[in-house]
């Protein structure tokens, strides 16, 4: 809290975010800034709680992990560490960039510098007393979230907007045009958050803040890294696949690091499989032991669960496994969108699979990012038909916002990244629409926060192997026709690397399905069925846009349980009714 720091309220932000640290909480404040931070104990369980203290007096909070913590601890040996917590290697390069500056504070660009030397997924807060600037950063995909709003006078910012709620007078209401966007893109796009005022710092970028006048200002701001592909004309399996491979068992061999047992979400599909494939090769790099395998599904007849089987027993991995009772959905769906800030609802599955693997491990590793690299989605293969879905979808709403949108008139700043988010603004070509994928919304704000607010909500902490940086680099230069042939399967230079280990050859060429669909497809189709009548009621009040609606009956539902979650009862608290009831609620 930066500017009128009360230290009540950030007491409350962090109990409304105990589930994403339970093993500490504690609280800072001075004359001009109040920090909280719960702690989810992964690396120097014993010595590294937060706030961490810098040398001058600077204060950072973090949340995230940094794998190159070791490697920057050598090249600053004359940093009076005081831990071995991985994070305090942001607070000693930054206290080495200040001995490097002769005159005058950093600017944005000069600590984007400094944080692109850290590889991880992290969002931080760091503030020097001395200099009255606070740093607000996050990591180049948005892996870890951070979100801010400005309240009577103060700046708040939290890792889930639940949390702004501690203050009294923050009134949480739809931001029409993100909801809109919503609505066409089936993803929020850019700095959006659906709600008024709420907005995300952007991935890959440094804030500077200081108080101007008494009110909080961001005063610079800098990119640390953008995402651009940058594909070369040629790409030969036979010399390169193994490349590509060694660059995805160094991102997993790195996200083993810590003290703490882990595991792998393992749902039978390529990208899933993958990370049990190079398993045994990366534990013994990492000197850990090998993760176990989770699985969950509504029957053991699922097509997920008998792959997972199927890779589990083929790479010798121990596996849980978990059938999904008949009326989980049910119950789970008010916890699924408090937690998930969204209008999800065909994730169920995610809340049981985390909620298992919890009670096991403290550390999974996904799949996820993989399809955004290696365009592995089936909208990939025909764009000018998905650019139509998306305009046809804005032409429908009878709203001023999507003429805007439309027209290509998005004011540029916090919100929006872009001026036009209009169907046809990013399709002409494959290149051009997975870069924007990658900087606008379709990663960060759904596939990572699906992850992220889903497993944190059971206290365990998700890793993404697919988008460490070696992989990362090795992937931004393959060309296009290694991504989407014309005449072969998605991925295909992925899958050419996956043949290189041992997984079957029917899972390294088995199709993308739909993760949440294919992994409990009659519990979700039961769960819409019943829902939907009053989904059909929720959409009356929102007639203007409820020809956008069409095909989508889950997002009625979802959007009636956002409102009765998070607007009507401000997400304060979890909700302790039904989904029926939170619904009725809503439709009065």
């Amino acid at each position: 809290m930066f500017g009128r720091p009360d230290i009540n309220v950030i007491h409350t932000m962090n109990r409304l975010q105990k589930h994403r640290g339970p093993d500490g909480q504690d609280a800072w404040t001075d004359d001009t800034l109040a920090l909280g931070h719960t702690r989810l104990a992964i690396v120097d369980r014993a010595g590294g709680d937060q706030p961490i203290f810098g040398p001058a007096g600077e204060i950072l909070v973090a949340n995230g992990e940094i794998y190159n913590h070791a490697e920057l601890r050598h090249q600053n040996k004359t940093y009076p560490w005081t831990s071995n917590v991985d994070s305090e290697a942001i607070m000693a390069l930054y206290s080495k960039a200040k001995q490097q500056q002769k005159n005058g504070p950093l600017s944005a660009r000069q600590h984007a510098a400094w944080i692109n030397q850290l590889d991880g997924m992290y969002a931080f807060c760091l503030w020097d007393p001395r200099e009255q600037r606070l740093l607000l950063a996050r990591d180049p995909l948005g892996i870890k979230p951070l979100v801010r709003t400005h309240v009577d006078g103060s700046l708040l910012f939290a890792s889930e907007a639940k949390a702004l709620r501690a203050h009294e007078n923050h009134i949480p209401s739809f931001d029409e045009a993100a909801l809109i966007a919503r609505l066409a893109w089936e993803y929020p796009l850019d700095g959006t958050t659906l709600l008024k005022g709420v907005h995300q710092v952007r991935a890959g970028t440094v804030e500077v803040w200081s108080l101007e006048d008494g009110k909080p200002t961001m005063v610079d701001k800098a990119n640390v890294e953008r995402q651009a592909l940058s594909p070369e004309s040629t790409w030969d399996p036979s010399t390169q696949a193994g490349h590509l491979l060694e660059s995805f068992v160094d991102g997993v061999s790195q996200r083993l690091m810590g003290e703490v047992p882990m595991g792998i979400v393992l749902s039978g599909g390529l990208d899933s499989s993958l990370v049990a494939a190079v398993a045994h090769e990366a534990a013994q790099r990492a000197g850990q032991p090998v993760p176990e395998c989770w699985t969950v599904a509504e029957s053991e007849d699922n097509p997920d669960w008998i792959a997972a089987e199927n890779v589990a027993s083929s790479l010798d991995l121990k596996h849980h496994q978990h059938i999904l009772e008949a009326d989980s959905f049910d119950k789970r769906l008010p916890d699924l969108t408090w937690h998930g800030e969204d209008f999800d609802v065909t994730v169920l599955f995610f809340q049981p699979l985390f909620q298992k693997m919890a009670e096991k491990v403290t550390v999974g590793l996904c799949g996820q990012g993989a399809d955004e690299l290696h365009a592995g989605y089936p909208r990939y293969r025909d764009l000018a038909q998905h650019a139509r879905l998306i305009d046809a979808r804005l032409a429908s709403m009878d709203h001023p916002m999507a003429r805007q949108i439309e027209q290509g008139n998005l004011p540029v700043g916090d919100a929006w990244y872009t001026s036009d988010h209009s169907g046809s603004a990013h399709t002409d070509s494959l290149e051009s629409f997975l870069n924007f994928e990658l900087e606008h919304g379709q990663l960060t704000n759904f596939q990572l926060r699906l992850v992220d607010r889903h497993s944190m909500a059971h206290s365990l902490e998700v890793r993404v192997p697919f988008l460490g940086s070696a992989h990362r680099k090795a992937t931004n230069n393959l060309p296009m026709e290694w991504r989407l042939p014309a005449s072969l399967e998605e991925k295909a230079a992925l899958r050419s690397a996956a043949d290189l280990t041992r997984l079957p050859p029917e899972i390294v060429r088995r199709p993308k399905l739909p993760a949440g669909r294919a992994t409990s497809p009659g519990l979700i189709t039961t769960l819409i069925e019943e829902l939907r009548p009053r989904g059909d009621e929720v959409l009356k009040r929102h007639p203007r846009l409820a020809k956008a609606f069409k095909g989508q009956p889950e997002l009625a539902i979802g959007i009636g349980l956002f409102e009765a979650i998070h607007i009507l009862d401000r997400g304060a608290i979890p909700p302790q009714k039904s989904a029926v009831a939170l619904l009725d609620e809503v439709i009065g």
